[in-house]
């Protein structure tokens, strides 16, 4: 019988993870329940993503405000202003992090990148700069003078005033506050000389760029708390990258030593069903919202593990490219089978080649994870496993 269906993706329920749970066997329970509850089978290559966040539940891999702030406190002096360059503007991803530094020093020089931040959430539109004339990538603006020209914005979608925001919750921890508004990173070494770089993927580059400045000592996120404090929870790699709001004291921060995690579950079904199933470890997906202009990717990486299947990027054909130049005088049964032949055919590697043109060139864990995101959103739908099943067909599969 004739294929009908190509890829599908189904979001599969799980309890509610604790601290201590097993993860796997949480993940695999499921999925064999939903298998026989919902009657599909599950199939060699298939996929399993499961939401980093379980993963750092299951680890307990949490801190609190105060621990931050230790951390803070050692790396950085009390005797000088903490410079906190391209902050993002997020409630959930930096605004306990941002109470946390303002623990751990007296004044806190909070710079701004703008018209957004680094994923995308606007402090302001093209329209209002170009009205008033002003060159982001150039132009320095102080906090009197950002107000002057463009008053208190609001974020489109959550409607936060940002700057107000961030400045209250500085100055409730009893620390100072000054704003600086610049797509220049040097701009804050006129304000300090020890800085903590906020953004998530330039941050290397940043972090040149005020070193060569003239700033004495600069870390970024990705340096704090990457062993444990008091007892918290940590990150050797990321550190606070990747963390997010647990409550108004403390954050949740990205799971560690993810891939014995993966590989377990794989070992597992295998055992369970005799499939070779792919597995990692997902969380936000490399996505970019066409209305708010939001790049999703908040998280240091999509997937911080996967199975070694998951490895490499699409190798496919563009099968409208065929129909319209190849085989434009085939229709019907004799275009299918010519393209079916195609697809057989293929080079194992298209990199360059005209049939290809158009193909997402992207990592199959980049693409995937971002399927799964979508899968499983972030809300209420109580789906943190997602599983997958023709993703690696093509209409050449049987």
């Amino acid at each position: 019988m004739e294929r009908c269906v190509g890829t599908v993706a189904r979001g599969i329920r799980i309890p509610i993870v604790r601290e201590g749970d097993n993860i796997e066997e949480v993940v695999v329970s499921s999925l064999l329940k939903a298998a026989a509850n919902d009657g599909f089978t599950i199939r060699d290559r298939d996929v399993v993503g499961l939401t980093e966040s379980i993963v750092a539940r299951a680890q307990g891999n949490y801190a609190t405000v105060d621990a931050i702030a230790s951390d803070l406190r050692a790396k950085f002096s009390d005797a000088a202003p903490l410079g906190v360059v391209f902050p993002i503007l997020s409630r959930n991803r930096f605004a306990v992090l941002l109470k946390a530094i303002a623990r751990s020093v007296q004044h806190v020089v909070i710079q701004f990148s703008y018209p957004s931040d680094e994923v995308g959430n606007q402090l302001l539109t093209a329209d209002q700069l170009e009205k008033c004339g002003v060159n982001p990538w150039s132009d320095d603006l102080s906090e009197e003078r950002f107000k002057e020209l463009f008053g208190n914005p609001l974020h489109p979608f959550t409607g936060v005033d940002y700057i107000s925001y961030y400045r209250f919750l500085v100055e409730a921890e009893g620390a100072k506050c000054t704003m600086i508004f610049s797509n220049r990173p040097q701009a804050v070494v006129k304000k300090t000389s020890q800085v903590l770089v906020c953004d998530v993927h330039t941050r290397h580059k940043t972090k040149e760029r005020l070193l060569a400045a003239g700033a004495e000592h600069v870390l970024s996120l990705d340096q704090v708390l990457v062993s444990s404090v008091d007892g918290s929870g940590f990150h050797p790699q990321y550190g606070l990258l990747g963390s997010n709001k647990s409550g108004e004291e403390g954050v949740k921060l990205f799971p560690r030593d993810c891939q014995p995690v993966v590989e377990g579950i794989q070992r597992r079904l295998l055992e369970a069903t005799g499939c070779k199933v792919e597995v990692m470890v997902y969380g936000d997906g490399a996505f970019k919202d066409p209305v708010g202009q939001i790049w999703e990717l908040a998280d240091p990486v999509v997937s911080p593990a996967y199975t070694r299947g998951l490895e490499g990027t699409p190798n496919e054909i563009k099968l409208k490219y065929l129909a319209d130049n190849q085989f434009s005088g085939l229709n019907g049964e004799e275009l299918r089978k010519a393209i079916v032949a195609s697809i057989r055919d293929k080079k194992q590697d298209l990199n360059g080649s005209m049939e290809s043109q158009g193909t997402t060139p992207r990592r199959i864990t980049d693409l995937i994870g971002s399927l799964c995101d979508l899968t499983s959103g972030s809300g209420d739908k109580g789906t943190p496993v997602v599983h997958i099943q023709g993703y690696f067909d093509n209409l050449a599969s049987v």
